[in-house]
């Protein structure tokens, strides 16, 4: 007869030990990059939260990459949003640190000024409004855009309005 060659709790400490090794590894392989802050539209009680779509890392995003992101959109989040409601548009504190701004854009264009400030409010806004020009499209793209303290955009983040 023979003895094992490990007690069973030698067993169950080299399988916890190889458990917490395999994790450490799986960590290393994602590079250790922590998600993007968060930014975050509110219509109504509905929210809808979401990371950069677009980000550079530690580089500034070129012009061509910042159209791209605001045109090419890849599943974005959607809100929908009736006309005259209170639209919200809110950004993580980590958005605008160290000199930092953001700004909105909607369809491809500006609706804010870069600000430091993590929360703008639009009371009774009809981002639908088309002045008469038509019909109202279903849906428009919502967009914020990370400024840097030299005015060169950081990320994007991207979301989707849909009109009720």
């Amino acid at each position: 007869m023979t003895a094992p060659l490990f007690s069973g709790r030698a067993r169950r400490s080299v399988a916890a030990l190889g458990a917490v090794s395999a994790g450490l590894l799986l960590l290393s392989a994602c590079g250790g990059e922590k998600p993007t802050p968060l930014a975050t539209v509110t219509v109504g009680s509905s929210s809808v939260s979401a990371e950069a779509s677009c980000h550079g890392g530690k580089e500034p995003l070129s012009m061509e990459r910042v159209q791209e992101c605001l045109t090419n959109l890849k599943d974005p989040k959607t809100i929908e949003y009736a006309r005259g409601e209170t639209l919200r548009l809110g950004v993580e504190p980590d958005v605008v640190e160290d000199g930092k701004r953001w700004s909105a854009v909607l369809d491809g264009q500006p609706i804010t000024e870069p600000s430091s400030n993590t929360y703008r409010s639009f009371p009774g806004a009809d981002v639908f409004a088309t002045g008469g020009q038509g019909e109202a499209p279903a849906s428009k793209k919502l967009a914020f855009l990370q400024i840097g303290e030299d005015g060169k955009p950081l990320a994007v983040w991207s979301f989707n309005l849909k009109l009720k």
